[in-house]
Protein backbone atom coordinates (compact mmCIF):
# COMPACT_ATOMS: atom_id res chain seq x y z
CA UNK A 1 0.00 0.00 0.00
CA UNK A 2 1.30 3.53 -0.81
CA UNK A 3 2.00 5.99 2.11
CA UNK A 4 0.55 9.38 1.30
CA UNK A 5 1.92 12.79 2.64
CA UNK A 6 1.35 16.16 2.13
CA UNK A 7 2.80 19.20 2.93
CA UNK A 8 1.80 22.79 2.67
CA UNK A 9 5.07 25.12 1.36
CA UNK A 10 4.95 27.66 -1.18
CA UNK A 11 2.97 25.27 -2.76
CA UNK A 12 0.70 22.29 -2.12
CA UNK A 13 3.46 18.58 -3.19
CA UNK A 14 2.16 15.46 -2.42
CA UNK A 15 4.16 12.38 -2.09
CA UNK A 16 4.31 8.57 -2.21
CA UNK A 17 6.18 5.40 -1.96
CA UNK A 18 5.82 3.07 -4.37
CA UNK A 19 7.73 0.18 -6.40
CA UNK A 20 8.15 -0.52 -9.62
CA UNK A 21 11.24 -2.27 -11.71
CA UNK A 22 12.31 -3.90 -8.80
CA UNK A 23 13.18 -0.51 -6.87
CA UNK A 24 11.10 0.97 -4.06
CA UNK A 25 11.11 4.96 -5.02
CA UNK A 26 9.78 8.40 -3.83
CA UNK A 27 7.33 9.97 -5.73
CA UNK A 28 6.78 13.27 -5.36
CA UNK A 29 4.04 15.48 -7.24
CA UNK A 30 3.76 19.18 -7.64
CA UNK A 31 3.17 21.64 -10.03
CA UNK A 32 6.45 21.24 -12.09
CA UNK A 33 5.55 20.42 -16.12
CA UNK A 34 8.31 17.45 -16.52
CA UNK A 35 8.82 14.43 -14.94
CA UNK A 36 12.60 13.60 -13.78
CA UNK A 37 14.33 11.20 -11.88
CA UNK A 38 17.35 11.38 -9.23
CA UNK A 39 19.46 9.01 -7.03
CA UNK A 40 20.33 10.80 -3.81
CA UNK A 41 23.61 10.00 -1.64
CA UNK A 42 21.57 7.92 0.17
CA UNK A 43 20.80 5.54 -2.67
CA UNK A 44 16.85 6.89 -2.54
CA UNK A 45 15.40 6.91 -5.63
CA UNK A 46 13.14 10.45 -6.30
CA UNK A 47 11.23 10.91 -9.17
CA UNK A 48 9.03 14.19 -9.47
CA UNK A 49 6.11 14.24 -11.46
CA UNK A 50 3.41 16.72 -12.38
CA UNK A 51 -0.18 16.27 -10.58
CA UNK A 52 -1.46 15.28 -13.91
CA UNK A 53 1.15 12.24 -14.22
CA UNK A 54 -0.86 9.28 -13.40
CA UNK A 55 0.70 6.49 -10.67
CA UNK A 56 1.36 3.77 -13.95
CA UNK A 57 3.47 6.53 -15.74
CA UNK A 58 5.22 7.07 -13.15
CA UNK A 59 6.15 3.47 -12.53
CA UNK A 60 6.47 3.13 -16.08
CA UNK A 61 9.16 5.85 -16.00
CA UNK A 62 11.52 4.05 -13.39
CA UNK A 63 10.82 0.50 -15.07
CA UNK A 64 12.39 2.39 -18.58
CA UNK A 65 15.35 3.67 -16.70
CA UNK A 66 16.38 0.53 -14.77
CA UNK A 67 19.89 0.31 -16.33
CA UNK A 68 20.16 3.82 -15.53
CA UNK A 69 18.75 3.39 -12.10
CA UNK A 70 21.68 0.63 -11.71
CA UNK A 71 24.55 2.59 -12.77
CA UNK A 72 23.75 5.67 -11.08
CA UNK A 73 23.38 3.37 -8.12
CA UNK A 74 27.22 2.21 -8.62
CA UNK A 75 28.79 5.61 -9.22
CA UNK A 76 27.23 6.64 -5.96
CA UNK A 77 28.51 3.49 -4.24
CA UNK A 78 31.75 4.65 -5.21
CA UNK A 79 31.65 8.05 -4.47
CA UNK A 80 30.45 7.29 -0.88
CA UNK A 81 33.45 4.46 -0.78
CA UNK A 82 35.89 7.19 -2.19
CA UNK A 83 34.50 9.58 -0.03
CA UNK A 84 35.23 7.00 3.22
CA UNK A 85 38.69 6.65 2.54
CA UNK A 86 39.93 10.09 2.01
CA UNK A 87 42.40 11.19 4.19
CA UNK A 88 42.32 15.03 5.85
CA UNK A 89 45.78 16.41 6.27
CA UNK A 90 47.12 17.68 9.22
CA UNK A 91 47.75 21.36 10.26
CA UNK A 92 51.56 21.55 8.74
CA UNK A 93 50.37 19.55 5.85
CA UNK A 94 47.73 21.98 5.04
CA UNK A 95 50.01 25.02 5.87
CA UNK A 96 52.32 23.94 3.76
CA UNK A 97 49.83 24.07 0.69
CA UNK A 98 48.33 27.17 1.80
CA UNK A 99 52.20 28.71 1.79
CA UNK A 100 52.80 26.71 -1.58
CA UNK A 101 49.63 28.73 -3.51
CA UNK A 102 50.44 31.85 -2.33
CA UNK A 103 53.83 31.75 -4.16
CA UNK A 104 52.50 29.36 -7.12
CA UNK A 105 48.71 30.39 -8.41
CA UNK A 106 49.65 34.52 -8.26
CA UNK A 107 52.80 33.64 -10.39
CA UNK A 108 50.36 31.46 -12.98
CA UNK A 109 47.26 34.54 -12.77
CA UNK A 110 50.21 36.57 -13.52
CA UNK A 111 51.38 34.93 -16.49
CA UNK A 112 48.12 34.01 -18.24
CA UNK A 113 46.25 37.59 -17.79
CA UNK A 114 47.81 39.32 -20.45
CA UNK A 115 47.66 36.05 -22.64
CA UNK A 116 44.19 36.87 -21.93
CA UNK A 117 44.23 40.18 -22.37
CA UNK A 118 42.37 40.89 -18.83
CA UNK A 119 43.09 43.02 -15.72
CA UNK A 120 42.34 41.64 -12.29
CA UNK A 121 42.19 42.09 -8.68
CA UNK A 122 42.67 40.74 -5.41
CA UNK A 123 43.99 37.15 -5.28
CA UNK A 124 42.81 34.59 -2.55
CA UNK A 125 43.75 31.42 -1.19
CA UNK A 126 41.10 29.90 0.89
CA UNK A 127 39.81 26.18 1.50
CA UNK A 128 36.93 26.26 -0.11
CA UNK A 129 34.20 23.30 -0.02
CA UNK A 130 32.92 22.57 -3.00
CA UNK A 131 34.74 25.19 -5.91
CA UNK A 132 38.08 25.46 -7.27
CA UNK A 133 37.76 29.26 -8.14
CA UNK A 134 35.99 31.67 -8.51
CA UNK A 135 35.83 35.43 -10.18
CA UNK A 136 34.07 37.99 -8.46
CA UNK A 137 32.12 40.94 -10.52
CA UNK A 138 34.85 43.16 -9.64
CA UNK A 139 37.98 41.07 -10.79
CA UNK A 140 39.18 39.31 -7.45
CA UNK A 141 40.15 35.93 -7.79
CA UNK A 142 39.75 33.06 -5.16
CA UNK A 143 41.41 29.70 -5.84
CA UNK A 144 41.61 26.76 -3.68
CA UNK A 145 44.83 25.74 -2.07
CA UNK A 146 44.36 21.95 -3.00
CA UNK A 147 44.99 23.11 -6.30
CA UNK A 148 48.65 22.04 -5.10
CA UNK A 149 47.28 18.47 -4.91
CA UNK A 150 46.54 18.50 -8.71
CA UNK A 151 48.91 18.68 -11.85
CA UNK A 152 50.60 22.09 -12.76
CA UNK A 153 48.69 22.08 -16.11
CA UNK A 154 45.02 21.16 -14.52
CA UNK A 155 45.85 24.72 -12.14
CA UNK A 156 46.81 26.42 -14.88
CA UNK A 157 43.24 25.59 -16.25
CA UNK A 158 41.55 27.10 -13.23
CA UNK A 159 43.47 30.16 -13.82
CA UNK A 160 42.28 30.50 -17.50
CA UNK A 161 39.23 29.41 -16.24
CA UNK A 162 38.26 32.09 -13.76
CA UNK A 163 40.63 34.73 -15.98
CA UNK A 164 37.98 34.41 -18.57
CA UNK A 165 35.35 35.20 -16.87
CA UNK A 166 36.57 38.62 -16.75
CA UNK A 167 35.19 38.76 -20.23
CA UNK A 168 32.25 36.45 -19.86
CA UNK A 169 30.74 36.30 -16.71
CA UNK A 170 28.81 33.32 -17.77
CA UNK A 171 29.35 29.95 -18.72
CA UNK A 172 28.18 30.25 -22.55
CA UNK A 173 29.40 28.83 -25.58
CA UNK A 174 31.62 32.47 -25.83
CA UNK A 175 32.93 31.81 -22.76
CA UNK A 176 33.91 28.38 -23.30
CA UNK A 177 35.93 29.40 -27.07
CA UNK A 178 38.31 31.77 -25.03
CA UNK A 179 39.30 29.15 -22.73
CA UNK A 180 39.68 26.66 -25.31
CA UNK A 181 41.77 29.50 -27.28
CA UNK A 182 44.32 29.61 -24.25
CA UNK A 183 43.52 25.75 -23.63
CA UNK A 184 42.53 23.33 -26.02
CA UNK A 185 41.89 20.14 -24.09
CA UNK A 186 40.00 21.93 -21.49
CA UNK A 187 37.50 19.21 -21.16
CA UNK A 188 40.31 16.87 -20.11
CA UNK A 189 41.24 18.93 -17.08
CA UNK A 190 37.64 19.26 -16.00
CA UNK A 191 37.44 15.25 -15.99
CA UNK A 192 40.41 15.59 -13.76
CA UNK A 193 39.31 17.95 -11.46
CA UNK A 194 35.94 16.14 -11.30
CA UNK A 195 37.37 13.02 -10.63
CA UNK A 196 39.68 14.25 -7.98
CA UNK A 197 37.15 16.01 -5.56
CA UNK A 198 38.41 14.27 -2.95
CA UNK A 199 41.61 16.66 -2.97
CA UNK A 200 38.85 19.36 -1.23
CA UNK A 201 37.60 17.11 1.21
CA UNK A 202 41.53 16.73 2.22
CA UNK A 203 41.92 20.10 3.33
CA UNK A 204 37.95 21.25 4.81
Amino acid sequence: MDRYTERNNSSIRKTWIRTAGGFTYTLKKSSRKTISLQIDNDMSIVVRAPFRCPMYEADRFVTDHKDWINKHMTLVQKRLKKKKEVRHLEKDETDLLFSDAMKDIPARVEHFAPVIGVTYGRITIRNQKTRWGSCSQKGNLNFNAALMLCPEDCRDYVVVHELCHRKEMNHSKAFWKLVEEVIPDYRAKERYLKEHSEFIEMIT
